[in-house]
C-alpha cells in the first residue's frame, strides 16, 4: 500500500485506488499520515474532524471513522496497520510508503551531491524528487490547523529542494529549464532571494542581460513593497556582475537589520518558580538549534497568579540567546475595552522589524505572511501576553526558523498545543515558602518578626501573587502597624476580596466571567453556593439543576479559563479568590429563591448518594429514613461496599463541609442525616474528632427544627465519639437523653442502640455490673423489635464483658451464638467484632491456636469491611497472644501494622504499640491483652 500526499490524498494497493469514504474519514487519514506509526492522541484527532470544541458526540463518531477507514485499508475488512493504542491511535507506514518520504529522501540525496560537486547526479535525485509532486500538500482537503503547520514545512522543503534543484541545472548549463522553473517559483513565493537570484543569474548566463536587470528590479520592487527593505548583499553582488562587475552609480547602503528590543521593565521582587524557569530555559533558541519551526510555550493560569511576571523575568534572563531583538505585546486578551486585533499587533511588530508603516499591507493575511518572512532567518524572542484564545495568537506565530515564542493567557490554549505543537505551562499559585519570600521582599525584617501572622496572611491569600502583593503595599503603607492586625482584616469570609481593591481585583475576575457563555457564567455563580474544597460534575449538575451531561462541556470552558482548576481526574477546584467572587455574584444576581432551590438540589444529592453508601458499608445498622428524594439529574449512587467506600474517600471533606452548610442555611434535616450517613465512614476509620465535630451541628440543626429523632439520633452518635476521644461524663449525658428521647418515640430499636453504646461506656468507666445490666436489657428490646442483628452484635457485647471479668466459659458461649447468627446474615463486621471477644477469650484459656485463628479471621473481615480501628486494635492483640506463644518475630510484624493504622488514624494508642515492640526488642515481655 503507498499514500500520496503530494497533492490530493490517495492510497494505491498493488497499483490500484483505494475508495477512502467521506471528507472527515480522509481527514483522518491525512491526520495519522502526518504522524506515521506515531499514536496521535484521540484529542488531537478530534480536534483535526471537528475543531477546538468537539461535539459531545467526538469519541463515538471517531470510533465509526476510524472503523471505516480500517474497512477501506483493509479492502472490505478490518486492518491490523492502524490499531488503537493507549490514548489515541497509529498508522503503521513502512519505509519509502509516503510519498512525502520519497521526496525528502530524494531531495536530500541531490543536496548531498550538489555539495560534492556532482549537478548531473543532483539533477537527476531533485528532478525524481520534485517529480512526485502533484500539487498542493493534500490538496482539495480543508486543512485543519493540525495539519495547516505540518502542510506548511512539507511546501517549506519543497521550495528548498526547487532552489537546490536550479543551482543544479546552472551548474550544468541547463540555463533555459532553470529559469522556467524559478519563474514558478517565485511566482508562488515572491520573497524568496535565493529563487530570484538563480533566474537572475540563468538569464544572464543564457545571454538576455536586459531580462536579468528586469528581474532585480521587479525582485527590489517586491521586496521593498512587502517588507521595505532593499534586497540582500548576494542579489546585490548577482546585480553588479549582470552590469559587468562595474560599480552601481551612487549606491545607497541597506540598511542594518532593525532589532527590537520591546520588553518591559520588571521589578526586582520576583521570587521563586524555579520549575517554572527551568521549562523556559528549556525552550530552543540556542546558536546549534534547528527547529523547522518557531518554538511556542503556552503559560496559563488564573488572572493574578504571576504569569506575566514570570515570563518577562524570564524573558530579559534569556534575551542574549536571541541576537536579533525581543518583541512583546500586550494582546489585552480580557480587557473590557477588548482585545487587540491580530492586524494591530502585526502592524507593531513590522515596524518594529525595519518596515516603515506606510509599507505595510493591509490584512492579516497579508501582514502574517510579511512578518514570517521577516523572521524567517532571524533568531527573535516573541512574547505575546495576556492572549485571549489559540485564534488569537495563530497569526503571530512565526513560520520557519530559529525564533522562540512564549504565550500567556487565562485559557489553557490546548488548540496551539494540538495543532501548533505548543508546549502547556500552566502555572498553579506560588509555595508556601515563596509566598512568605515574596512578603520578605518587600516588607523585610517584619515577616521574620511574626511567623505566625506572616502564615496566616499567606493562607489568606490562597499563596495568589497578585494578592500577596496588594496586601504587601497595603502594609508597606503602614510601617507601624503589626502584621497581626492586617491577618485579623483577612479572616472574615470576603475580606480578601474587599482588601484587593486597590488592586481591582473585582474588575480583573470580571475579565474573565464576560469571557464565558451565559450558561457557564450561571454555572460559575451557582458553583459559589457549594461548600467546597471540591466537588465533581454531578454536584454541578445538581446545582444547575440540569443533567450531567450539558455541564460537563461547561466545566471544560470553566477549566479552560482557569475558573476552575481540574485537581483529579473529575474533581474541580476553585482558588479561595474565586470561590468568594463567584459566592459574592451568586448574592448579587440569582434572586434568592433560586439559592435557596440550588442549595436543596445539592444537598439532596449528597444526602441520597450517602445514604446508599452508608447501607452498602454498614448494611446491619438500622437505617434512618431519608427525606423524600427530589427529582434527580445526576449519576447514580454507588453499587458495592468497595464503590460506596472509594465515594466516601473522595467526598469524606465536602461531606463534612456540607453537614455545617446545610444547618446554617436552614436545612436541618439535611443536616442530621447525612451526618447520620458520614458516621458509616467515620466511625471505622477512628475519626473521632471529624464525627464529634458533624454530630454537634446535627444536634444544634435538629434542636432548631424540633426534630426528636435527628435529636436522639445525633445525642447517640455524639456520646459513641465522646467517649472514644476521652469525655465520659459528657458521653453519659448524651446517652441518658437518647435514651429518654427515643422511649418518647417509642423506638426500641433506638434505645437498644443506646444502651449497647452504655455497654461500651460502662465497661470504659470500670462498672462491669451496670454494662452488663445494660447489655441484657438491650437484648430485651433487640429482641422485642425483632432486630437480630442488633441481637447478635448486643450478645458478643455481653461476651466480651463477661470475658474482661474472667468468666471466659460464659464469654465463649454468648460470643459463638452471636458469630452463628452473624454468618448467617453475612454480617461481616459484626463477625469481626465477635472474632475479636473470641480471641480474647481463648487467649486467657491458654487455648492459643484458637486465640490466633480468630484473631487472623478478625483482622481479615475489619480489613475486608474497611473498619481501620477495628483491625489496628486487633492486631495488638493478636500480637500480644503471639508473644506469648514465643512467635516474636510475626508479634513484631502485627504490632508494626497495627502502630501504623493508629499512625495513620492519628490515634494516640500508636505510642502504646511501640513501647510493646521496644519491650519485644529488649528481650522483655509484651503486655496482655
Amino acid at each position: 500500500m503507498r499514500f500520496g500526499l503530494l497533492g490530493p490524498l490517495e492510497v494505491t494497493r498493488a497499483g490500484h485506488p483505494v475508495g477512502l469514504g467521506p471528507a472527515k474519514q480522509r481527514l483522518l487519514l491525512a491526520t495519522l499520515l502526518s504522524r506515521p506509526s506515531e499514536t496521535v492522541p484521540a484529542a488531537v484527532l478530534e480536534a483535526a474532524l471537528w475543531g477546538e470544541d468537539p461535539p459531545v458526540s467526538a469519541p463515538a463518531n471517531l470510533r465509526t471513522y476510524v472503523r471505516g477507514l480500517r474497512c477501506a485499508l483493509g479492502g472490505g475488512g478490518p486492518w491490523e496497520g492502524m490499531p488503537r493504542t493507549r490514548g489515541g491511535y497509529l498508522l503503521r507506514v513502512g519505509p519509502g510508503r509516503r510519498d512525502v518520504d520519497l521526496f525528502e529522501a530524494a531531495a536530500a540525496r541531490g543536496r548531498r551531491a550538489l555539495t560534492l560537486g556532482d549537478s548531473a547526479l543532483a539533477c537527476e535525485e531533485l528532478a525524481g524528487g520534485l517529480g512526485l509532486w502533484r500539487g498542493a500538500v493534500l490538496e482539495g482537503l480543508p486543512l485543519p490547523d493540525v495539519l495547516v503547520r505540518w502542510a506548511s514545512g512539507v511546501e517549506e522543503r519543497r521550495c528548498l529542494a526547487e532552489e537546490d534543484y536550479g543551482q543544479a541545472l546552472l551548474a550544468e548549463g541547463r540555463f533555459p529549464e532553470a529559469v522556467a522553473l524559478m519563474r514558478r517559483l517565485v511566482g508562488r513565493h515572491p520573497l524568496r532571494q535565493r529563487a530570484w537570484g538563480h533566474l537572475m543569474l540563468g538569464l544572464h548566463r543564457a545571454g538576455d542581460v536586459a531580462e536579468a536587470l528586469e528581474t532585480y528590479r521587479r525582485a527590489r520592487e517586491v521586496l521593498v513593497r512587502e517588507t521595505g527593505l532593499e534586497p540582500g548583499s548576494e542579489l546585490r553582488r548577482l546585480h553588479e556582475e549582470v552590469l559587468g562587475r562595474s560599480p552601481l552609480p551612487a549606491p545607497v547602503p541597506a540598511p542594518a537589520p532593525a532589532v527590537p528590543r520591546q520588553l518591559p521593565v520588571v521589578t526586582n521582587d520576583f521570587v521563586g518558580r524555579e520549575a517554572a524557569l527551568a521549562v523556559l530555559d528549556s525552550c530552543p533558541g540556542r546558536q546549534d538549534a534547528s527547529p523547522a519551526t518557531a518554538a511556542v510555550t503556552a503559560v496559563s493560569g488564573m488572572a493574578g497568579v504571576g504569569k506575566t511576571a514570570l515570563v518577562l523575568h524570564w524573558a530579559h534572563r534569556a534575551a542574549g540567546r536571541f541576537p536579533d531583538g525581543q518583541l512583546h505585546v500586550n494582546l489585552r486578551g480580557y480587557d473590557e475595552e477588548g482585545a487587540l486585533p491580530a492586524a494591530d499587533a502585526l502592524q507593531v511588530f513590522i515596524e518594529a522589524l525595519g518596515v516603515p508603516r506606510s509599507r505595510i499591507p493591509p490584512g492579516v493575511q497579508a501582514r502574517t505572511g510579511l512578518y514570517r518572512s521577516l523572521l524567517a532567518s532571524r533568531r527573535v524572542l516573541v512574547v505575546l501576553d495576556n492572549a485571549r484564545d489559540s485564534a488569537h495568537v495563530r497569526p503571530l506565530l512565526p513560520g520557519a526558523g530559529h525564533s522562540v515564542v512564549v504565550v500567556t493567557s487565562r485559557e489553557r490554549l490546548q488548540g496551539l498545543v494540538t495543532a501548533e505543537g505548543a508546549r502547556p505551562l500552566p502555572l498553579d499559585v506560588l509555595t508556601e515558602r515563596e509566598s512568605t519570600g515574596l512578603l520578605a521582599r518587600r516588607l523585610g525584617p517584619r515577616v521574620e518578626a511574626e511567623p505566625a501572622a506572616t502564615a496566616e496572611i499567606v493562607a489568606a491569600t490562597g499563596r495568589l501573587p497578585l494578592a500577596l502583593a496588594v496586601v504587601a503595599a497595603r502594609m508597606a503603607g503602614h510601617p507601624s502597624f503589626p502584621l497581626r492586625a492586617f491577618a485579623e482584616e483577612l479572616r472574615p469570609a470576603g475580606a480578601l476580596l474587599d482588601a484587593l481593591e486597590d488592586g481591582d481585583a473585582r474588575r480583573v475576575l470580571s475579565w474573565s466571567c464576560h469571557a464565558l457563555t451565559e450558561e457557564a457564567a450561571r454555572l460559575f455563580r451557582l458553583l459559589g453556593l457549594h461548600p467546597g474544597p471540591d466537588l465533581t460534575a454531578d454536584a454541578a449538575a445538581a446545582l444547575a439543576g440540569c443533567p450531567e451531561r450539558p455541564v460537563r462541556p461547561l466545566l471544560r470552558e470553566l477549566t479552560r479559563l482557569h475558573l476552575l482548576t481540574e485537581q483529579a481526574p473529575g474533581r474541580y477546584l476553585f482558588h479561595d479568590l474565586l470561590r468568594a467572587y463567584a459566592a459574592e455574584l451568586v448574592r448579587t444576581v440569582e434572586p434568592p429563591r433560586e439559592r435557596r432551590a440550588a442549595r436543596e438540589r445539592l444537598y439532596d444529592h449528597y444526602l441520597h448518594r450517602a445514604h446508599a453508601a452508608a447501607v452498602l458499608l454498614q448494611p446491619q445498622w438500622p437505617a434512618v429514613t431519608p427525606v423524600a428524594p427530589l427529582p434527580s439529574h445526576g449519576g447514580g449512587h454507588a453499587q458495592d461496599a468497595g464503590a460506596a467506600l472509594a465515594w466516601f474517600t473522595a467526598e469524606h471533606q465536602v461531606l463534612l463541609r456540607t453537614v455545617s452548610q446545610a444547618a446554617g442555611h436552614g436545612f436541618g434535616t439535611y443536616s442530621w442525616q447525612l451526618a447520620w450517613a458520614l458516621t458509616a465512614y467515620l466511625a471505622p476509620h477512628g475519626l473521632w474528632q471529624d464525627q464529634r465535630t458533624v454530630q454537634e451541628t446535627a444536634l444544634a440543626a435538629a434542636e432548631r427544627t424540633g426534630d426528636p429523632v435527628g435529636q436522639a439520633m445525633a445525642c447517640r452518635l455524639l456520646a459513641r465519639a465522646d467517649s472514644r476521644l476521652g469525655n465520659p461524663e459528657a458521653a453519659e449525658d448524651r446517652l441518658r437523653r437518647a435514651l429518654g428521647l427515643y422511649a418518647e418515640l417509642g423506638d426500641a430499636t433506638g434505645q437498644a442502640q443506646t444502651l449497647h453504646n452504655y455497654v461500651e461506656l460502662c465497661h470504659m468507666a470500670g462498672r462491669p455490673a451496670e454494662a452488663l445490666r445494660h447489655g441484657r436489657e438491650a437484648l430485651r428490646l433487640h429482641r422485642l423489635a425483632g432486630n437480630h442483628d442488633g441481637e447478635a452484635r448486643t450478645l458478643n457485647a455481653i461476651g466480651w464483658l463477661y470475658a474482661v471479668q474472667g468468666d471466659h466459659g460464659r464469654a465463649i458461649e454468648h460470643c459463638s451464638q452471636a458469630l452463628d447468627r452473624q454468618r448467617q446474615a453475612g454480617d461481616r463486621n459484626g463477625q469481626a467484632a465477635t472474632l475479636d471477644s473470641l480471641g480474647f477469650a481463648y487467649h486467657h484459656l491458654a487455648r492459643y491456636d484458637r486465640a490466633v485463628a480468630s484473631y487472623d479471621e478478625a483482622v481479615a473481615l475489619f480489613r475486608a469491611s474497611a473498619d481501620r480501628y477495628h483491625e489496628a486494635e486487633t492486631l495488638a492483640r493478636l500480637g500480644d497472644t503471639l508473644t506469648a506463644t514465643g512467635d516474636t518475630a510475626r508479634a513484631e510484624e502485627v504490632w508494626l501494622r497495627a502502630a501504623a493504622i493508629f499512625d495513620t488514624l492519628r490515634d494516640p494508642e500508636a505510642g502504646a504499640v511501640r513501647e510493646r515492640i521496644a519491650r519485644l526488642r529488649e528481650g522483655g515481655p509484651g503486655r496482655e491483652g
